[in-house]
């Protein structure tokens, strides 16, 4: 498990390693360059140009400009050819940049001016004017540095490396502050930035690096964190498959889902469920989506109700939320006049977990009383368009903010809310986050989110809590989707193929399944 931190959780972590345990700043930086030092040693041998690599430093006036001195400093020791370019006042420098000033100045650092550092090509440029500190927009002479810096880099072709974070991203929010310099690499320390997970700021990031420079783990505890991000090692947490089970040990999920004409949303999240490891799946939907459901997906049992008969389809609905584990609404139910008493329906008589999709949040939306029916038993899975409907936000507005409003959301009703975009999150009640750092944009297909929806509850079937089995579904599918890109290509990837690909993949332990 990784974490996430706000700008002002680092700043916290980095107080109390330096002042509260005793580990003095200047050894903290100089990992910190480092770290950067070797990145910009791999950028130079990936370029095929080793030693022959010619490097610029750009520098504020802070201890990120610090950073990136003592970097060059590092670099022109292994026998590399370093210009530092210092922009801002130097009236401004922070004590360690004095003394990272003093140090290249005694080494014969080779320093440039604004007059002078465009006269000849580089091969790589650190970024080190501004680091998580960032809070306002850069305007005037910054904001020209950096234009200039874009445009050299054009003409020279020159790779980015930015120090903890690219100048001009927001640390915790990811926001352009008016300008932004797009690195090729991020260099970030201790822990990885919720700036730099989400867009805008993770495109600018480019490839990130998290640099271990030294923080205790008490430091993080104090300070706190933001998010969650799970990674490979975290598959060892789910739940072992029983050697002695049968189909019951594993859950029954019932899948209420298809309208007319639309029996695919319900084969894609049947077959997401089966393919994670659910022991049963149950369909219920209309007659006319039997017989193709029984001919794709022979595995599910398929039931059926008459939209037209409420008394009827009132006990189909009780008797089969009775012989589920987890429950699915949603996905193509479509938005006749009975989707509202099926969904209120199973929101008021189910008591065992409901994750709630597409039309079933689209229902929601447009009759808000069935919210009263929320428990923290229940996972929502909008993507932006239908969480803009749901809490009435521009979907500008969600996506600019896409953590604060799920946790906003998860806050005010209790539920579980996953958040789909090219980054999705997930948040709970009590305030926990997951960032998803799995996934690609092959999985930008129709269906793909009913395969979510299908995962989460074979996950549940399987024992997992809700929060836990949100933040793990995400995370599958998201490696499931770079695994059929991998081999079909980032066109060639269907909603099927998702399904078919979870818990595939060179570090997955596929017994545990």
């Amino acid at each position: 498990m990784d974490y996430a931190v706000t700008a002002q959780q680092m700043k916290a972590v980095d107080q109390n390693t330096i002042q509260g345990i005793g580990i003095p700043s200047m050894v903290l930086m100089e990992r910190a360059a480092l770290a950067v030092a070797e990145a910009a040693v791999c950028m130079a041998d990936e370029r095929g140009l080793g030693k022959r690599a010619r490097i610029l430093v750009a520098c504020g006036t802070g201890n990120n400009g610090a950073d990136g001195v003592a970097a060059g400093r590092i670099l022109q020791g292994r026998g590399y050819e370093v210009r530092l370019f210092f922009a801002g006042n130097p009236e401004h420098d922070s004590e360690e940049m004095k003394a990272q000033k003093r140090i290249a100045q005694k080494l014969q650092l080779v320093q440039v001016t604004e007059e002078t550092y465009e006269s000849e090509p580089y091969d790589i440029i650190l970024d080190a004017l501004f680091g998580i500190g960032l809070g306002r927009e850069i305007t005037g002479a910054y904001r020209q540095v950096l234009e200039t810096l874009e445009r050299l880099r054009q003409k020279w072709n020159a790779s980015v490396i930015a120090v903890d974070t690219p100048s001009g991203i927001h640390g915790s929010t990811g926001e352009v502050m008016g300008i932004a310099f797009r690195a090729d690499v991020t260099v970030t320390f201790g822990y990885a930035k919720t700036g730099l997970l989400l867009y805008p700021g993770k495109q600018y990031a480019g490839r990130l690096t998290v640099a271990d420079i030294g923080f205790p783990e008490i430091s993080l505890q104090k300070a706190g964190w933001d998010a969650k991000i799970l990674t490979p090692e975290d598959l060892n947490q789910l739940p072992v498959r029983r050697p002695d089970g049968n189909k019951g040990t594993f859950g029954k999920v019932l899948i209420l889902a298809g309208s007319r004409g639309m029996s695919g949303a319900a084969y894609f999240s049947a077959l997401g469920a089966y393919r994670t490891g659910a022991g049963l799946v149950k369909v219920l939907t209309v007659p006319e989506n039997r017989q193709i459901l029984q001919t794709q997906l022979p595995e599910a049992i398929v039931s059926c109700y008459d939209p037209d008969n409420e008394e009827t389809m009132q006990k189909i609905l009780e008797d089969a939320c009775a012989w589920a584990d987890v429950i699915v609404a949603g996905p193509g139910l479509g938005q006749e006049p009975y989707t509202e008493y099926l969904l209120e329906t199973v929101l008021s008589d189910a008591y065992v977990p409901i994750v709630l999709d597409a039309d079933g949040l689209n229902c929601v939306a447009s009759h808000p009383y069935l919210t009263r029916y929320f428990t923290e038993n229940i996972i929502i899975t909008p993507h932006i368009g239908e969480m803009s409907r749901l809490v009435s936000v521009s979907a500008a507005g969600i996506k600019k903010e896409p953590l604060e409003q799920a946790r906003a959301y998860s806050a005010r009703y209790g539920t579980i809310c996953v958040l789909k975009d090219a980054v999705t999150v997930i948040t709970d009640k009590d305030g926990n986050a997951w960032i998803n750092q799995s996934g690609c944009s092959a999985m930008a297909k129709g269906g793909s989110g009913d395969v979510l929806t299908g995962v989460i509850a074979g996950l549940l079937a399987r024992g997992m809590e809700c929060a836990e089995a949100a933040a793990f579904g995400v995370y599958l599918h998201g490696r499931a989707g770079e695994y059929a890109a991998a081999m079909l290509g980032d066109n060639g990837v269907l909603a099927t193929d998702l399904a078919n690909s979870i818990g595939k993949g060179p570090d997955h332990q596929n017994s545990r399944k």
